[in-house]
């Protein structure tokens, strides 16, 4: 599907969520309107207020997918617990923000606490190393400087594959994440 055609797609999905009737976060300082959705390209990220019913995203995600005829991902849903901590251990140990919800299907991901989760390239979570957002793109790294290295590069293809490969694949995760100290010297031994 064209982005176009996908962006005009998506829209009805956003509309539906923001005319719910859930009230995602809207005690955020200095924010006037709630926040309940972000969408961009593919990716749908909703925030959930503790009163919010499961059952009714779900709704409106059923009659997104029947509209369009289109299947969701569940398999990629992933919640990841907001709030205090005793809040994220009980959604975490009874899948279920309040007594009174059903508890989340068990095909939907619950981060537990040190686990990150991916949202938009960058990596979140509640007691994470800093270097977790960093071990993927590291071996990404080491795997892409391995394959050129196979060709023997002169030292100014190998400055161009530094730029290319090292600059070019952390730019982001830098830009989103930050770099960690211990990080930058990995790299810079690489280099």
């Amino acid at each position: 599907m064209s982005c176009l055609l996908f962006d005009l797609a998506i829209e009805p999905l956003a509309a539906s969520i923001w005319k719910s009737e859930l009230r995602g976060f809207s005690d955020i300082p200095g924010v006037e309107e709630k926040l309940i959705t972000s969408l961009f390209a593919d990716d749908t990220t909703v925030f959930l207020n503790e009163e919010d019913k499961l059952e009714d995203l779900e709704k409106i995600l059923d009659q997104w997918c029947m509209a369009l005829t289109a299947v969701f991902n569940i398999a990629k849903t992933q919640i990841l617990p907001i709030r205090k901590k005793e809040y994220r251990l009980r959604i975490i140990a009874d899948r279920r923000a309040i007594p009174e919800q059903r508890q989340i299907p068990e095909h939907i991901h619950v981060a537990v606490e040190g686990e990150a989760i991916r949202i938009l390239g960058a990596w979140y979570g509640y007691e994470v190393h800093e270097g977790t957002a960093w071990a993927n793109q590291l071996e990404k790294i080491d795997k892409s400087l391995e394959n050129w290295d196979k060709s023997n590069p002169t030292m100014d293809g190998r400055k161009k594959i530094v730029q290319m490969v090292v600059g070019g694949m952390t730019q982001y995760l830098t830009q989103v994440q930050g770099m960690p100290k211990s990080i930058e010297k990995k790299l810079q031994k690489r280099i």
